[in-house]
C-alpha cells in the first residue's frame, strides 16, 4: 500500500497537533515498538467501513446476540492499548511504541480516544480503541484473546457510532480481516471529502451512556 510518510521527532507531537493531523487526513505510526520515533502517514487508498454497509455473518450475529461477552466502553484504556501492542504469531512486531501509548493516553483523558472492551467473567479478552473527532471515528487497533472477541467489539463499535450519529469509520488500511465487514478502499481525495463532511457534524459517543450495558440484541437492532 503506497502512502506518503514524513518522519517527525516524537516529542514535537502534542494532543492538539494530533487532532489537527487527523482532521487533515494523516496519522502517526512507528517503525516498531522499540523505535522512539514516529512518522506521519497518508495512504493513497484509505480503508473505510461504510456505516450503512456494515456486513456481519449469521454466525457472528448469533454470537453477538448470545451476549457471550460483557461489553463496556472506556473502562481501561491502558489495558486495551497494551493488549493491542502485544506481539502475536501473525504479527511479531507492532507500530504501537511508548510515545503512541503516551499521547493516546493524553487524548483519552481529554475525551477524544475511546475503547470498546469485551470481558468474560471479568477478564479482558478482546477490544479496540480509536480516536473520535466530530462525526468521524478513526479505528486504531484491535485485539482478541478469545475467538470472536475483537469481532464482537467491532459490531458494538459500529452500533454505537450509528446510534451516535457518526458519519465516517476510518480503518486506515484495507486488510483481509476487515474486508469481511464491508471495508472498502477509496482514493485520497474522495476520503478527504468524506472526512470534511464528517467533521462538519458532531457524533455523540455517549448517546448510549458510559455505564450502560448494551446487549447484543440492542447492538444488532442499531445496525
Amino acid at each position: 500500500m503506497k502512502a506518503r510518510s514524513v518522519p517527525v521527532r516524537s516529542p514535537a507531537i502534542t494532543p492538539e497537533i494530533m487532532l489537527r493531523a487527523y482532521a487533515a487526513g494523516i496519522f502517526p505510526m512507528a517503525e516498531s515498538a522499540d523505535d522512539p520515533g514516529l512518522f506521519w502517514v497518508e495512504p493513497e487508498l484509505r480503508g473505510v467501513i461504510p456505516l450503512d454497509g456494515f456486513h456481519l455473518s449469521g454466525r457472528l450475529a448469533r454470537t453477538v446476540r448470545s451476549d457471550r461477552f460483557e461489553i463496556e466502553v472506556d473502562r481501561d484504556f491502558e489495558a486495551v492499548i497494551a493488549a493491542c501492542g502485544e506481539a502475536r504469531p501473525d504479527r511479531p512486531d507492532t507500530w504501537i511504541n511508548p510515545r503512541i501509548r503516551e499521547i493516546f493516553g493524553e487524548l483519552f483523558a481529554l475525551g477524544h480516544v475511546h475503547t470498546v472492551e469485551c470481558r468474560r467473567e471479568g477478564r479482558l479478552v478482546g477490544g479496540l480503541y480509536g480516536l473520535s473527532l466530530g462525526g468521524a471515528f478513526f479505528g486504531e487497533s484491535m485485539f482478541h484473546r478469545e475467538t470472536d472477541a475483537s469481532k464482537v467489539a467491532l459490531v458494538h463499535l459500529v452500533a454505537r457510532l450509528k446510534a451516535g450519529g457518526y458519519r465516517l469509520l476510518d480503518t486506515q488500511f484495507q486488510t483481509g480481516h476487515l474486508a469481511q465487514f464491508g471495508t472498502i478502499e477509496i482514493p485520497r481525495e474522495a476520503y478527504r471529502q468524506r472526512l470534511e463532511a464528517a467533521l462538519r457534524t458532531e457524533g455523540d459517543w455517549y448517546r448510549w451512556p458510559r455505564g450502560a450495558r448494551i446487549t447484543g440484541s440492542e447492538a444488532l437492532a442499531a445496525l
